[in-house]
């Protein structure tokens, strides 16, 4: 088991770096679609929730809730999809997809459904202050 956290090469690829809460990295989908945050428990060598203690466990369900709490506020959302998957990329992460009657794979999931429509420069930078700002967090390792 890995003694240092890294972030998966996939999901750094993949996102927009927010920032840092107590436990969890907090990345922004490189999607313009969806408002979609992952949240990354920053523990080395994790895949599964059992395997966090359960002081790590109650601080990402903390931070989790209040994401959700914060994003449906903030988008004002029909429904907020939280997932831990990992079929392709092992590294624990949650997901947390603000949902709207009408986009662009509503009902179903929105996974595989389109490819993916990053943001551009200029509206990438905003919405990760934007989210630092909504989250309260320092985004340091930019």
């Amino acid at each position: 088991m890995a003694t240092v956290f890294e972030l998966d090469p996939r999901l750094a690829a993949d996102t927009l770096h927010v920032g840092d809460g107590p436990l969890c990295r907090v990345l922004l989908m490189n999607d313009a679609r969806y408002p979609w945050v992952i949240l990354v428990p920053r523990v080395a060598g994790i895949t599964e929730l059992y395997q966090l203690t359960p002081v790590q466990r109650q601080q990402l369900l903390d931070e989790s809730v209040q994401l959700g709490e914060r994003l449906m506020t903030h988008f004002a959302g029909h429904k907020l999809n939280v997932a831990a998957l990992g079929n392709v990329v092992a590294q624990l992460h949650v997901h947390h997809i603000v949902r709207f009657r009408g986009d662009d794979a509503w009902p179903g999931p929105v996974w595989g459904r389109h490819p993916r429509r990053p943001y551009g420069p200029d509206v990438a930078s905003e919405r990760v202050a934007a989210l630092r700002r909504l989250l309260e967090i320092d985004g340091s390792l930019d």
